[in-house]
C-alpha cells in the first residue's frame, strides 16, 4: 500500500544554517517535524515514494533562516515546495500538486461521486479543526462530540473501504495529522478515548495507522502536548 522505507530525518535547519544552493534543479519540500499542515505534504511525498525525488527540508519554525523568508518563501510559512524553478505553498494545494505533477500512486480518485464528496470533506476541514479547537477552551468533551460524530458519518459513504472514499485519499491525508493530535490530547489529558462509540472512526485510525508512509511522519506525542499546554493552558 505504501513505501516502506524508513529514513532518518535530518537535523532542522536554524537561523545559523548555510544558503542552499536554491534553484539547483533539486525538488525540495520545507517542512517543520510538528507542523500538522507540513505533516500532509510530508505523507503524500511518501505515500507516492518520492523519497528520492523531492529532498524533505525540516526548519525549526522558532528559529528558523532568515534566508527561508527572504530567498525561498516569503510567506515564511511551511510547508512549501521547491519545483522546476518556483515555490508552491498550502498544504491542500501541494497535495494535489504532488500527486498531479509526479509518478505514484494517485490520491485524487477519479470517480466523480468520490471527487464530489471528497471536495465536500475538504471544504469541512476548517469547521473541523476550529469546532475541536474551541471545545479546549470550553467543556472539551461533549463540545467537541459532534465534530467527531461528523467524521464517523461520512466514513459511513462509501463501502469499498475503511478509508473517506472507500481507498486511501488525499481526504485522509487532510485529516490525520489533526485525528493524531486530537486523539493525544483527548487521551491524555481529558482521559477520553474519541473513538468509543464510533466504530467506522475506530477503524479509519487503525488502517491509517497501518501505512508507512503515514507512520513516518507522526510527530513526537509528547512535544505535541507541550504545544497543546503553551496554546491552551496558559491562556487559562
Amino acid at each position: 500500500m505504501s513505501t516502506a522505507v524508513q529514513q532518518v530525518r535530518p537535523a532542522p535547519l536554524t537561523s545559523t544554517s548555510d544558503l542552499l544552493p536554491l534553484f539547483d534543479g533539486t525538488t525540495r519540500l520545507y517542512i517543520s517535524y510538528i507542523c500538522p499542515f507540513a505533516q500532509r505534504a510530508w505523507i503524500t511525498r511518501n505515500y507516492k515514494g518520492l523519497q528520492d525525488e523531492i529532498k524533505l527540508v525540516p526548519l525549526d519554525l522558532s528559529n528558523r533562516p532568515a534566508w527561508y523568508k527572504e530567498k525561498v518563501y516569503p510567506e515564511n510559512k511551511v510547508p512549501s515546495l521547491e519545483h522546476n524553478g518556483k515555490v508552491l505553498g498550502e498544504s491542500l494545494d501541494l497535495i494535489k500538486y504532488i500527486d498531479a505533477n509526479f509518478e505514484g500512486p494517485s490520491l485524487v480518485p477519479s470517480d466523480p461521486e468520490k471527487k464530489e464528496f471528497g471536495e465536500q470533506l475538504i471544504s469541512h476541514l476548517d469547521t473541523f479543526t476550529k469546532d475541536v479547537y474551541s471545545a479546549f477552551k470550553g467543556d472539551p468533551i461533549p463540545q467537541a462530540s459532534p465534530a467527531f460524530d461528523y467524521l464517523e458519518k461520512a466514513l459511513g459513504k462509501f463501502d469499498d473501504g475503511p478509508f473517506f472514499l472507500g481507498q486511501f485519499s488525499w481526504v485522509d491525508v487532510a485529516y490525520i495529522p489533526f485525528v493524531e493530535r486530537f486523539q493525544l490530547v483527548f487521551s491524555e489529558v481529558f482521559k477520553h478515548d474519541i473513538v468509543v462509540g464510533r466504530p467506522k472512526f475506530a477503524a479509519w485510525i487503525e488502517e491509517v495507522n497501518k501505512i508507512d508512509a503515514y507512520t513516518q511522519t507522526r510527530a513526537d506525542p509528547a512535544e505535541n502536548l507541550d504545544l497543546y499546554k503553551k496554546r491552551f493552558l496558559a491562556q487559562q
